[in-house]
């Protein structure tokens, strides 16, 4: 018969490291890394998601802001040379503005549609002033108003730090800067009637600059020519 052979120390020692587990040690680094790898995925798609978030909050800025500059560019394209009277009888020009104003741009407009079964003018009177870094717009239903009418008060754009108007009075002031600019320095910062009695109303510009400061977005200017009657 053949004789089993036996294991001998040496054997059982190997038998037993091939069947032990992992150490404290091991498990630890294990994890160590585990972890590294978790906050290195997490920190980029965190600053991921960050990216998208501000993206789309200048997106969501631009848009407003360019539907504010659509309502101002369409009154201005859409001026009409119509002086009127305030809830005080004085005569208005149809266009006034800059900080010597009591709005920073007032002016009539047409093309503008009744509702129906209101029998009026398409003109209509409007006003932009700032408030609480907010550029509102005002709105009259009627052109010659009483004290008794109230305006319609529409917020446009907020985040609004400054806005400032220049008002060029004739073509022949017009002075062209660097490249294709237009140097609009010596324009004029307010466009009022002169105080006294029976002085005469003050002709429209034949155009104006905006310069608007807004917040994260920086300035903008727009330059608009004024139709002519």
């Amino acid at each position: 018969m053949r004789r089993r052979r036996s294991l001998g120390p040496g054997s059982r020692s190997g038998a037993r490291r091939n069947r032990r587990g992992f150490t404290l040690v091991e498990v630890l680094i294990a994890l160590a890394v585990t972890a590294f790898v978790a906050a290195a995925a997490y920190a980029g798609l965190s600053a991921v998601i960050d990216g998208v978030d501000a993206t789309r909050a200048v997106a969501r800025r631009t848009e407003e802001l360019n539907r504010a500059l659509m309502i101002l560019s369409r009154d201005l394209r859409q001026f009409a040379a119509r002086p009127v009277r305030d809830e005080f009888g004085d005569v208005e020009p149809a266009l006034s503005g800059g900080p010597l104003a009591p709005f920073l741009l007032t002016l009539t407009r047409t093309g503008w549609h009744p509702s129906a079964g209101q029998p009026r003018s398409h003109l209509e009177r409007v006003s932009y002033y700032l408030e609480d870094d907010a550029l509102w717009r005002l709105s009259w239903p009627v052109l010659d108003r009483a004290s008794s009418v109230e305006p319609r008060r529409v917020r446009l754009l907020d985040g609004v730090e400054r806005l400032e108007l220049r008002f060029l009075p004739r073509l022949d002031a017009l002075i062209a800067g660097r490249g294709s600019a237009i140097d609009s320095r010596d324009w004029e910062r307010s466009w009022i009637r002169d105080v006294g009695v029976d002085t005469p109303l003050p002709p429209p510009p034949v155009a104006l600059e905006l310069r608007i400061d807004i917040a994260s977005l920086g300035e903008i200017r727009r330059l608009y020519a004024l139709p002519r009657p």
